[in-house]
Formats: C-alpha cells, sequence, structure tokens
C-alpha cells in the first residue's frame, strides 16, 4: 500500500544521473515531484518520462523539482537521459532502499507511483493510477499548478 496524503515523505540521500548525491532534506522549501518507475528505456517508462520533459517549463515556472526513480544505475540513466534528452535528474536506487521507504517495491523493480512533497516534507498528492502519456500534466493540476 503506497503511503498516504499528509504522510512525511521518507528521507533519502541517492546518486542522480550526473553522481551528484541528491537528499530529499536537501530540497526543503520546493515542492518535489517523485516519480517511481519500473525500468529506463521502455516503452511505458519511456512515455512517462518524455512527459515530464515536455511539460517541464511548467515545473520549472513552478518551482517544482522533478526527480525519476529506479533500481537502474547511473549509467543506465546516463544512456536514458542522453537518448530522450531528459532535463531533470534520475536517481539511482540500485539497492532498492528508496523503493521500500515509499512502498512501491514490486519485486525487484519500482511500482509505477508518484508522490507530491510539499516544501514542509510533507506527501500532498499520490497517483497510483499513472496514465503515462499525460502524467506530467495529470500531476499538475492535480497540485494546482
Amino acid at each position: 500500500m503506497a503511503l498516504t496524503v499528509g504522510t512525511t515523505a521518507p528521507e533519502f540521500t541517492a546518486k542522480d544521473t550526473n553522481g551528484n548525491t541528491v537528499s530529499l532534506s536537501n530540497l526543503a522549501g520546493k515542492k518535489v515531484v517523485l516519480y517511481f518507475y519500473p525500468k529506463d528505456d521502455t516503452p511505458g517508462c519511456t512515455k512517462q518520462a518524455c512527459s515530464f520533459r515536455d511539460n517541464y517549463s511548467a515545473y520549472q515556472g513552478k518551482d517544482i523539482v522533478v526527480l525519476g526513480i529506479s533500481k537502474d544505475d547511473e549509467t543506465s540513466h546516463q544512456k536514458f537521459t542522453e537518448k530522450y534528452n531528459l532535463p531533470f535528474p534520475l536517481l539511482a536506487d540500485v539497492d532498492g532502499s528508496i523503493i521500500k521507504a515509499y512502498d512501491v517495491d514490486g519485486g525487484g523493480y519500482a511500482k509505477r507511483v508518484t508522490y507530491v512533497v510539499d516544501e514542509n516534507g510533507k506527501i500532498i498528492h499520490v497517483d497510483s493510477s499513472v496514465k503515462t502519456e499525460t502524467h506530467a500534466s495529470d500531476i499538475l493540476a492535480a497540485v494546482g499548478a
């Protein structure tokens, strides 16, 4: 069962596409979209990532951070990012610790669930019925951005 609205988002630290360390606590004061997905460069995951890519300027305009999270490693994320020109970081959760903390473990991969975390670290929206092609605009509409 996914975490619920009003829950404090679990803290995490992970490496991003470029090997930078990203921690949720370092993003305090900003809204953060954490979208979990099963695997780089697969049809549904590509549609979902490209949805965020195509709507990325709207997220920047609202000062919302977008982070994709899967169990793929940094090298896989780099190839996926380059192939589809993704303008946001992907986090490598190789050991699955973030996936477990957010209760989206699908048994070796991340279930497709998105959390929106507010400026104070509280979950304000959960989407577990993701429509990959329209996901980014669906999330913007859901959070009133």
